[in-house]
């Protein structure tokens, strides 16, 4: 740049653009290597690096939580082209339902210290909105998980849950084939799209137009065992089950109910099919799916009763569950009830993760929840398989639970 003169004659340095604001760092700068600083503050904290810092050495990670936030505008742009109205229900309730699992609990001083449950779904919550008369509902939010952290599992996560009154199973696949398109053109879009293998070999198979092959559950199993699974509604069904998984060598899960087992079973030989392409694993057990309708599909062996019920698996995750919901407070509170029995299958233990006997949503079914299909999805692995991230952490802002709470960790260790 020539030398430039001011009004004065000064010899000076003239601005041709406005700086960009910024503000000193009072740290030594980290060396950039995948992302995780390489220098003594790393090293000394298991190579663990603040997220803020992680952010100013590797712009994936920017570029990530931009995808993110792309997916979760392009789900908000599709259901509301649709017609559905975005809704929120409450996080601390006097109970956790909705799904299978151990719930957070806290108290609450206003109320004399009773107890409440951090809530692991918002089904009941947003079922009861339909039952008062919305048509169309979804959420984005918050859920927790009382249970493990590892690569594809956090304690709080976020899903995104929609119900519609009169849609059927075939509809709610449908949708989510459309909806899994919309949100491919938002990440390709993206000024940095997500160049991993991984990923790009999702946004080619979510843009063909050939539905995601399925698979039926027990004929599926049934064919990959050679042997068939007894009818799972039986009292020696826990019984049987062992027997084939002593036969097969296949390792049995801690504390092993009906329900445990048979997911143990689907673990095996199913969702593994997913890894080369999205697959739906469709006519779910009953014992497996209390809050979705029954019936005795053709396919069926033993005439059981499955639920109509389908799961969508992409490269080994689950990303997707969808139903039709069970309106009957009668057939709700069998359900309900058998969860219990199926939970104390075992002497001296309990699965804290079966669904308990929720007489105010049995009470809310008696006011007639109409036909209505319900769908959800983790938008944390959904994320990840967009993106090509491997580990939970990498797609939320400041990593899983072990990486939030590694402060305070710290802290109580030097005291």
């Amino acid at each position: 740049m020539p030398p430039f003169r001011s009004k004065n004659g000064q010899i000076t340095i003239k601005a041709t653009t406005l700086p960009v604001l910024q503000s000193p760092c009072l740290q030594r700068f980290p060396i950039e290597q995948r992302g995780y600083a390489t220098d003594e503050m790393s090293i000394s904290e298991s190579n663990f690096t603040p997220r803020h810092v992680e952010m100013l050495t590797d712009p994936d990670v920017i570029n990530t939580l931009k995808a993110r936030s792309s997916l979760v505008r392009s789900m908000r742009s599709f259901f509301e082209q649709r017609h559905f109205v975005e809704v929120s229900t409450p996080i601390l309730s006097a109970s956790a339902g909705g799904a299978t699992a151990k719930p957070f609990e806290t108290t609450a001083t206003h109320f004399d210290n009773r107890k409440l449950s951090l809530r692991i779904a918002p089904e009941l919550p947003l079922k009861r909105l339909i039952i008062g008369g919305m048509d169309r509902i979804f959420e984005i939010g918050p859920c927790f998980r009382n249970e493990g952290l590892d690569k594809t599992h956090n304690p709080e996560f976020h899903t995104c849950e929609f119900y519609a009154v009169g849609h059927d199973l075939l509809q709610l696949m449908t949708y989510t084939h459309q909806l899994l398109k919309v949100i491919a053109n938002g990440i390709e879009a993206l000024p940095s799209p997500p160049s991993s293998e991984q990923s790009r070999l999702l946004l080619q198979q979510v843009n063909e137009n050939e539905p995601f092959r399925q698979f039926d559950f027990l004929p599926t199993l049934n064919a990959a065992l050679g042997i068939d699974l007894p009818n799972l509604a039986s009292p020696e069904a826990q019984k049987e089950l062992l027997q084939i998984f002593n036969s097969k060598d296949i390792p049995v899960p801690t504390n092993p109910t009906v329900p445990r087992l048979v997911d143990k079973l689907a673990a095996i030989f199913i969702e593994p099919e997913s890894l080369a392409r999205p697959i739906w694993i469709t006519n779910i057990p009953e014992c497996l799916s209390p809050l979705a309708k029954s019936y005795i599909h053709p396919t069926t062996p033993n005439s059981q009763p499955v639920a109509a019920r389908a799961e969508l698996f992409i490269q080994g995750k689950e990303v997707v569950n969808c139903y039709e919901e069970e309106n009957s407070p009668f057939e709700q509170r069998r359900k309900f009830v058998e969860q219990q029995r199926l939970a104390r299958q075992n002497a001296g233990q309990y699965d804290e993760e079966a669904m308990t006997v929720d007489e105010e949503y049995i009470q809310a079914l008696d006011w007639g929840l109409p036909p209505t299909g319900g769908w959800g999805c983790g938008i944390d692995r959904l994320v990840m398989l967009f993106t090509g991230r491997e580990r939970i952490g990498d797609v939320l802002s400041f990593g899983n639970l072990r990486a939030v709470t590694r402060g305070a960790e710290k802290k109580t260790s030097e005291l």
